[in-house]
């Protein structure tokens, strides 16, 4: 699914009081709180250690600090993606992830099928890399990781599937705003002007849809978002 490049705003402006921790697929590197309102948790480049991750049938995980909140993902498939425009494809954001809102604080787990969203470049073996895009109505949140896709792959016994609450999810659409300067994460002390992606309503304001029990109900209704 993509997006309009003029669809976004300046998430990165705002100071966000509480946090989001990426979970699985795992970040890009150890969460920096003074850095998640900056492009990738300020890790501007990508690993060599990518994970392996399925091309289909893939699930996401993370850690909430907000009571309300909406989620949204983009994939870049570039090697090294380092800025926002990399997550654009003929001026539009590639989403995989369409904007939702829930409610709960904790730890979350949502389904992701990366190859039914028709991107160019998501097939067997390729590096690719998604940005998270998490805002708890006082700020956007982002968190990066970088993944070699593989149709075989499967997730780790390992790896946690659980939701702290039985919350259900309603879609957020987006609309027409401004785009952003943001502040180069780099290091370099350098700025770059670029847009990046937001939801038109924040999770204070979402429909939240509540009554739905269990981890089945929340992922039945983020697969039909998918």
């Amino acid at each position: 699914m993509r997006f309009s490049t003029a669809a976004f705003m300046s998430g990165l402006l705002t100071v966000a009081s509480a946090h989001f921790q990426l979970q699985y697929p795992p970040p890009r590197g150890a969460f920096v709180e003074d850095k998640e309102p900056t492009f990738c948790d300020g890790y501007a480049t990508a690993v060599d250690n990518r994970t392996l991750f399925p091309t289909s049938g893939g699930i996401f995980s993370i850690h909430s600090e907000h009571p309300q909140w909406t989620l949204g993902g983009i994939i870049a498939t570039v090697q090294n993606p380092t800025n926002f425009p990399a997550f654009q494809a003929n001026g539009q954001f590639q989403y995989v992830v369409p904007f939702f809102g829930t409610s709960g604080e904790g730890d979350f787990c949502f389904p992701i099928d990366l190859a039914a969203h028709g991107v160019s470049g998501v097939k067997d073996g390729a590096n690719v890399t998604l940005q998270f895009i998490f805002d708890g109505g006082d700020g956007q949140l982002y968190q990066c990781a970088d993944l070699t896709l593989a149709d075989n792959a499967t997730i780790p016994s390992s790896v946690s599937c659980t939701n702290a609450t039985n919350a259900a999810v309603t879609p957020v659409s987006t609309s027409v705003a401004p785009t952003a300067t943001q502040t180069s994460p780099t290091g370099s002390g350098s700025s770059t002007s670029s847009a990046q992606p937001t939801s038109t309503s924040n999770a204070a304001s979402s429909t939240l849809v509540m009554g739905v029990s269990g981890i089945v109900g929340i992922l039945g209704a983020v697969a039909a978002l998918l």
